[in-house]
């Protein structure tokens, strides 16, 4: 692992509370947090593994705050949370095998959908709705996919989990945040003992960062519970679309390649 000055750990730290401020709110904290790390260094893995002890400060975080505040029942919620830090923990783990260059071309598309459709759907509140699935079938069927995919590459899983909760378990978006933090917090538990499994973790680095990031979400989190939909909706609209652009600036990104650019 490399050595970090001072100057360069301020600056992770204060790149991390930023994060956990907005991922506590509409996701995306890796946005920040990974291009932080690989500029300060990092080769991709340890970046990606490092992150991955840092966001666990951050989810846990607005997960209590949101918990806290009556917004998820955590023991009514943990069959789903073990299905998330499972599916994490499989894609993690087969990360080197699958086609990441196929995610890395079609991600950009569907966050851009995701984001037109909080953006445009009438009555987008934080009331909650019909379901199209039981809770049963969402923890059986849904959450372990989101969570595999957040092992196997990470950006966009917490805009996945709020549509998802939108469409399907017929959330309000506040109720929708809350619980997609306590899964994004699964998540990253499981990737992080795969990752920690390979020793590609700076724990120095991850911890200074942690304990910012936690602060950020907690900040954020509060943000949330007294603004709901009028806060969460646009920033999660404009999360989706900053996340979209960054990956398609990307040099090595497919479609860049593709066109010869």
């Amino acid at each position: 692992m490399i050595d970090l000055a001072t100057q360069t750990l301020v600056f992770l730290a204060a790149a991390a509370f930023v994060a956990g401020f907005i991922d506590s709110i509409a996701g995306g904290g890796g946005l920040i947090t990974v291009p932080a790390l690989l500029l300060a260094g990092f080769s991709p893995v340890e970046a990606l593994g490092t992150n991955k002890l840092q966001g666990l400060f951050g989810s846990g975080s607005a997960t209590m705050t949101y918990a806290a505040k009556g917004h998820v029942d955590l023991r009514k919620q943990l069959p789903s949370a073990l299905m998330s830090g499972l599916g994490s923990i499989a894609g993690a783990l087969l990360a080197t095998i699958l086609p990441g260059e196929l995610l890395s071309l079609v991600l950009p598309f569907v966050l851009v959908a995701i984001a037109l459709y909080f953006a445009l759907k009438p009555n987008m509140n934080d009331v909650d709705r019909a379901q199209r699935l039981s809770p049963f079938l969402f923890g059986l069927l849904v959450v372990p996919v989101i969570g595999f995919y957040d092992g196997v590459f990470g950006p966009g899983a917490g805009s996945f989990f709020m549509l998802a909760f939108v469409t399907l378990a017929g959330y309000g978006v506040l109720k929708a945040t809350a619980h997609t933090k306590l899964l994004n917090f699964a998540s990253n538990i499981g990737a992080f003992i795969a990752f920690a499994f390979v020793g590609v973790i700076s724990f120095k680095v991850g911890i200074v960062m942690g304990v910012a990031q936690f602060l950020g979400a907690r900040v954020g989190a509060h943000m949330a519970i007294r603004n709901g939909a009028k806060l969460i909706k646009p920033l999660l609209v404009l999360t989706c679309i900053a996340l979209a652009v960054k990956l398609l600036m990307d040099p090595a990104h497919p479609l860049r390649t593709l066109i010869g650019t």
